[in-house]
């Protein structure tokens, strides 16, 4: 039987214009809503380790940032549940393969949801190339 490691999916929300506050609840609401999506195994707030450039830290974690450790078979589930919850609203996603190998994605409409879940399902189908994106 074969296992296939999970993906590291990273959720930015810093693009909503919102003020720290504003954004640390948005944060904080969305978290426990992340954990019940099928095949999400783990989903935390992003801890302090390698900031961004323009990011911002609250109490050791990154503001605005949300990891998730998905299930490559249910990362579909996982875009979904984005779509509906910011079909409108640009958001920034980054996928990290079992490889280490990271593809970035923006998106900020529905359409824009399942294009960028395409893309993220061709760069996991295609861990023995090197293109990168």
């Amino acid at each position: 039987m074969v296992t296939t490691s999970n993906v590291q999916v990273t959720v930015s929300l810093t693009e909503l214009g919102l003020d720290d506050e504003e954004l640390q609840a948005q944060v904080q609401n969305l978290l426990p809503q992340l954990r019940e999506v099928d095949g999400v195994e783990d989903a935390d707030l992003v801890a302090v380790t390698d900031v961004p450039e323009g990011s911002k830290a609250l109490g050791g974690f990154l503001l605005g940032f949300l990891n998730a450790e998905v299930n490559p078979k249910n990362l579909k589930a996982l875009f979904g549940f984005l779509g509906d919850r910011f079909g409108n609203k640009p958001i920034k996603i980054m996928v990290k393969a079992p490889d280490g190998r990271e593809l970035n994605i923006e998106a900020s409409s529905r359409e824009e949801f399942n294009f960028a879940y395409q893309k993220a399902q061709d760069f996991l189908n295609n861990s023995s190339n090197s293109n990168n994106g």
